[in-house]
């Protein structure tokens, strides 16, 4: 063997892309020590896709004050890759769920806070943006993000109205006389892994609302809101937004970034592994060790291994899939180029449990997976 890829995703709770990359190939070089290895710690857009980037193609980590989903100061972060030119932004580290902890309200909270992440990258002269909308603590359909760079909302009465989910319900006009220019000439593309619309039972508020705090009274509150956002902006800026899959995504932030950034939307894993330029990379692997926390049927929705086996097939690499829990309905899974999946629980003990255990226990797996295909290569050689 001359070449190995490893390109995980986190093991959510237990490891991150990082680590698991750095356990992998310890075991590797412990046993063929000339073996050429290449990490690639992966993410599609939600937590940790700026540390993943910046550790795939190198860069700078970029720290300020923001405004928070409360509207309280946090310290936010993105990442300015390697090139100079391309930011790379997570919406949770300035507007996500773990930054409001008890205190939940996708009423009252905003994505104000991730205007200003981007305006930041725009002050700097980035001319690309890469925004991942995973772990949203919002639903006020991007207008704090739109408003932190320069869009008024305005209410029947001519006033600003409040940048929130609440807000949305009251708005009755939109000028955006005053938004910062810049964001038109910049390319935007948001990692965006699900298809659902703005509003409606499959909408923004129905299907993530309760998650962010929303009850029963509060959903059907927020949706109508986000009906008379919708409205708005058809009969301003000429959108049906309700045609646009993903305007749904992280409270509406999908619409938002579309309607007033211009942005595509499109598969996470998709936006990281051409940003890696991961076809080029593989070139030459003798085979690709990837992975997550779980696998099973609903991987083929957006998720990192079967991203990147459908990347792999076209080259005739081979792709291996480590996974703390492997589950059922697999066959399509393999279908898509994924040659072998393992679980690298080595005993059946819960989860509480077993993510203790998962460093060594992930070793143990990749050593078993090395080990068979030396002997592989032994007998073919």
């Amino acid at each position: 063997m001359k070449k190995i890829v490893i390109a995980p995703d986190s093991f959510k709770g237990t490891m991150s892309s990082t680590e698991v990359c750095n356990i992998i190939e310890s075991v590797i070089k412990r046993l063929i020590p000339k073996v050429e290895t290449v990490k690639i710690p992966i993410a599609d857009g939600g937590e940790g896709t700026v540390d993943a980037l910046l550790s795939a193609v190198g860069g700078e980590k970029i720290h300020l004050t923001v405004k928070g989903p409360l509207f309280d100061d946090v310290e936010g972060f993105y990442g300015i890759l390697a090139d100079g030119r391309t930011a790379v932004i997570e919406m949770a580290a300035a507007s996500g769920l773990p930054l409001v902890e008890d205190r939940k309200n996708p009423a009252l909270t905003t994505t104000y806070g991730t205007g200003q992440l981007i305006q930041d990258a725009l002050n700097r002269g980035c001319t690309k943006l890469i925004i991942g909308i995973g772990g949203s603590a919002t639903n006020d359909g991007g207008i704090g993000m739109a408003a932190a760079l320069g869009v008024k909302f305005l209410d029947k009465q001519g006033h600003e109205v409040s940048l929130n989910g609440k807000g949305l319900g009251d708005i009755t006009s939109i000028d955006t006389s005053k938004k910062d220019k810049r964001i038109d000439e910049v390319c935007v593309l948001t990692a965006c892994d699900v298809d659902n619309p703005l509003y409606g039972q499959n909408g923004a508020a129905f299907v993530y609302g309760p998650q962010k705090g929303a009850d029963e009274d509060m959903v059907n509150i927020l949706d109508n809101n986000l009906s008379v956002y919708a409205h708005v902006v058809e009969k301003d800026l000429g959108i049906n937004l309700q045609n646009i899959p993903g305007a749904g995504a992280a409270g509406g932030l999908g619409a938002g970034l579309f309607v007033f950034c211009n942005a595509s939307l499109r598969s996470g894993i998709n936006i990281m592994l051409d940003t890696v330029n991961f076809e080029e990379i593989i070139k030459g692997a003798d085979f690709i060790i990837t992975g997550e926390g779980k696998i099973d049927g609903s991987s083929l929705r957006g998720k990192v291994p079967v991203g990147i086996a459908q990347k792999a097939r076209k080259l005739g690499v081979p792709v291996i899939v480590v996974a703390g829990d492997v589950g059922d309905d697999l066959e399509n899974i393999y279908d898509q180029g994924i040659n072998a999946v393992f679980s690298i629980n080595n005993l059946a003990i819960p989860f509480e449990k077993a993510r203790h255990r998962s460093k060594k226990d992930l070793e143990k797996t990749v050593e078993s997976i090395i080990r068979f295909a030396l002997v592989i290569q032994h007998r073919n050689s």
